[in-house]
């Protein structure tokens, strides 16, 4: 049996309570945006000290470069692939041209679920964007995917009235303003904690920054014209100032409540930064936000849970990927998974609690499904829609083209120097594994029983 589970066995024979865990995925966060990952933009304090009190992973990867997939992965601990989803979620006609669903079908496994089976109170809080918004008007609710409560923007079913006087990510006219929205989103959390307390609780905090278009406080006394660009450097500055300043505010919450020592912190961001500028918000890694070189994917990934993960230390050898998190976190607060379930995810606590241990199963991506939906970005951070990485080696390649490329993950983490010539039988061999496995991909068609095509 796994440390954790042996913890988790522990707890439940003395009659304590399981511990609470919180989620933070940061929408379009650089792999260096913050200090304690080598960012060098502001000071962030906050952040650093989450790591200061945990243990920073340098080999997280997201499993798409894209938020609607990214975050399905979370969700079920599947490539978001094998539920339709290749890039990001938009009206009805640009779904269907994307050969991709509308929103996440309600026969998805569910973190929230299982959680929920086992004793949890489940809470969203911030961005969803697996179904709802723009002209989806009949995507499933919070409660048919296991949450409690929630609230959350207008890429959602049920958006906040509060941050949603347009049909669109920002307005001048929401009760509560851009520059607000994270403040508002942790206030939502750490209520559902102190009304919770005693119950274990799991909650997703997944606010909208640092997604563009960034929008600091400054805009308060200019009347809603923006001081700024509000894709410029500064504007992205003013708001991880701010953004830090909340995760700060969170932190310090857990504490007044006291239950710091009993809240599993688990920080992260979806998907890789656009803009990068220049590649300095991703640690120099090529490629970006839409790509699925290291850019695009390979996210800032912290743990804190005070007597179980160590402090202030890195893992820099284990390869984890957001799959994982679904058979992990079960494993951690004892819940069963679902009968039959096929998860792409390992459960990880034991890389969590000190172990740094090699990925058994491969790890696969498909972003975008045709050239409608997969364009971007242009030049050299222009992926092929197709990878795997399989122990070292991470290949790409355009589906039915032969395209290859090959690096050494070890030795090239920039991906510099394609090795796919030097390497036939590397190449043969993932090839083979990636080609079978988009093929046998679920295609979506008119199929008028499928919830996801209504």
């Amino acid at each position: 049996m796994c440390l954790l589970c042996l913890i988790a066995h522990a707890i439940d024979s003395y009659g304590q309570e399981k511990p609470n865990i919180l989620v933070i995925l940061t929408d379009d966060m650089g792999f260096s945006d913050i200090g304690t990952f080598g960012g060098k933009f502001v000071p962030t304090p906050n952040l650093d000290r989450l790591a200061e009190e945990g243990t920073k992973y340098t080999q997280y990867y997201s499993a798409a470069p894209i938020c609607s997939p990214s975050r399905t992965s979370i969700l079920t601990g599947m490539f978001p692939a094998e539920w339709n989803f290749t890039t990001f979620l938009n009206d009805r006609r640009s779904n269907a041209r994307a050969e991709q669903a509308n929103y996440l079908n309600i026969n998805a496994p569910s973190m929230a679920k299982v959680l929920k089976a086992a004793g949890y109170a489940t809470g969203h809080f911030g961005k969803w964007h697996m179904g709802g918004g723009r002209d989806i008007k009949n995507a499933p609710g919070f409660k048919k995917y296991g949450f409690d409560e929630h609230a959350s923007t207008y890429e959602s079913p049920d958006p906040d009235p509060a941050l949603t006087a347009t049909d669109w990510i920002w307005s001048d006219d929401d009760s509560v303003k851009r520059w607000d929205r994270t403040g508002y989103f942790v206030d939502k959390t750490l209520d559902f904690l102190r009304r919770h307390k005693g119950t274990p609780c799991f909650v997703n905090l997944w606010p909208d920054d640092m997604h563009t278009p960034w929008v600091p406080e400054e805009n308060r006394r200019q009347s809603g014209k923006f001081p700024m660009n509000p894709d410029e450097e500064a504007a992205f500055k003013l708001v991880l100032t701010e953004y830090d300043k909340q995760i700060g505010r969170l932190l310090d919450g857990l504490e007044k409540l006291g239950i710091a020592e009993n809240t599993l912190v688990i920080f992260t961001s979806d998907n890789g930064p656009l803009p990068s500028f220049k590649g300095s918000r991703a640690g120099g890694l090529r490629g970006t936000k839409l790509s699925l070189y290291e850019g695009g994917i390979c996210m800032p990934f912290i743990v804190r849970w005070p007597g179980h993960v160590a402090a202030g230390t890195t893992d820099s050898v284990s390869v984890l990927n957001s799959t994982d998190l679904f058979p992990t976190l079960a494993s951690i607060a004892s819940a069963q998974l679902p009968t039959n379930y096929k998860g792409d995810g390992e459960d990880r606590t034991g890389v969590l609690t000190g172990a740094s241990t090699p990925r058994s199963k491969d790890m696969y991506w498909e972003y975008g499904r045709n050239d409608y939906a997969f364009n971007y970005p242009k030049g050299r951070d222009k992926s092929p829609n197709l990878a795997i990485r399989s122990g070292k080696w991470k290949l790409l390649v355009d589906y039915q083209k032969d395209n290859v490329q090959l690096y050494d993950m070890v030795e090239d983490k920039y991906e510099t120097n394609n090795v796919a010539a030097s390497h036939p039988d590397v190449v043969k061999e993932l090839k083979t594994k990636l080609i079978t496995w988009r093929t046998y991909l679920p295609e979506l068609t008119a199929d008028r029983t499928n919830p996801a095509m209504n």
